[in-house]
């Protein structure tokens, strides 16, 4: 055996992993079937910009830790992301704020808010007679009413997961968050943040010292990759890791449409969601302004991308896991295996078939060093 550890991806678990290996004296080679490092944090340099190829990537946390971690490779800047909602040509702030009320109603107190989302919320409840919410859309519909429902979450929704919010399970938004108050600031973390000069730089701290290889298809030569270390640390697919033995589990994929353009600034914003079903798109990126301290933000070009949803097939990049009934008890299959696996830890969003944050991931790579 020539390593104790073989990491397959090279994505935020599997570096961190790495990382933490080598810091106890471990040997690692990291593998990636792509022909870059960095996983879905990949970022493309176009004219100064770091464009997150892979869509956009913005770090929260409240965990001081990992935040800590991250930060003791490359510092983060302030970034705060505050993405505007267009519904036919009129914009609405997110999340649901007071800014996003006066612009639906024209309310301008709190308590005006509070009850005008009542009324509906009680509209909703009526409809429901008595019994529990039985999908998306009437879940929605309970939590926040029919104006939001309408115009900031039913389209957008349904471009997302290519399916109507009628026929997605009701457990897709267990939560609806409401802020009676005008801020614009999405998340509630403590920390909030873009890695100055892009998520590569990250990527080339946690592997700083590590043999790594790319355009390298764990699959292609199985048997020889088993045979070189000790453990494995898959980030892949489970089910292909599994030779699809009880079928494949489904994704969600994006198709990104990027575009440079000759302008200083196109949107004011770096993230804009299109909520009309009328839009083919779900939203877009202006990469620039996750660093507005970098000196190409003053530059007289720009680069968006515009991001489509669509079903996952093979030969795409599987984004998100469709966690719903039929592939969560797909998955309960593959996750039996793995736990009987003595060389081999599975970890990340498409090993574990989980939706991860990028804070989460870290904090779960954290732990399985520590544990193996």
């Amino acid at each position: 055996m020539k390593y104790d550890y073989l990491v397959v991806g090279s994505g935020l678990y599997g570096a961190t992993f790495a990382y933490l290996a080598g810091r106890k004296g471990k040997k690692c080679l990291v593998i990636d079937r792509r022909p870059c490092l960095g996983g879905n944090i990949y970022c493309e340099d176009v004219d100064g910009i770091h464009v997150h190829k892979y869509g956009a990537h913005i770090f929260h946390t409240s965990n001081k830790r990992v935040w800590d971690f991250v930060n003791s490779f490359v510092p983060f800047n302030h970034y705060i992301n505050c993405p505007v909602a267009d519904y036919r040509g009129k914009l609405y702030n997110l999340p649901f704020n007071m800014n996003t009320f006066y612009a639906l109603w024209g309310c301008r107190t709190p308590a005006e808010a509070a009850a005008k989302i009542e009324e509906q919320k009680m509209q909703a409840l009526a409809a429901l007679n008595g019994r529990t919410p039985a999908n998306l859309e009437e879940q929605a519909l309970f939590l926040v009413g029919h104006d939001i429902y309408e115009k900031l979450i039913k389209g957008y929704t349904e471009k997302q997961w290519g399916r109507k919010c009628a026929d997605l399970p009701p457990f897709i938004i267990r939560r609806l968050p409401v802020r009676l108050t005008f801020d614009n600031n999405y998340f509630n973390d403590t920390y909030q943040g873009i890695p100055a000069g892009g998520y590569n730089r990250l990527t080339e701290g946690l592997l700083a010292g590590i043999e790594v290889m790319t355009d390298t298809d764990f699959f292609a030569d199985r048997a020889h990759w088993e045979s070189i270390a000790e453990k494995i640390v898959f980030t892949g697919r489970i089910d292909e890791f599994y030779g699809y033995r009880f079928g494949k589990l489904a994704y969600r994929s994006v198709r990104f449409e990027t575009e440079k353009l000759h302008e200083q600034n196109h949107q004011g914003n770096a993230v804009i969601n299109y909520t009309d079903a009328a839009v083919p798109y779900t939203r877009i990126i202006e990469h620039k302004h996750f660093e507005p301290e970098n000196p190409a933000y003053q530059k007289h070009v720009t680069v968006i991308s515009r991001e489509y949803s669509t079903e996952w097939k093979d030969g795409m990049e599987p984004f998100y896991p469709v966690n719903d009934e039929k592939n969560s008890a797909l998955y309960k299959k593959y996750a039996a295996l793995a736990q009987n696996e003595k060389k081999v830890i599975f970890g990340g969003r498409l090993a574990e078939y989980k939706y991860y944050d990028m804070d989460d991931v870290i904090e779960k790579a954290m732990r399985d060093a520590e544990e193996y």
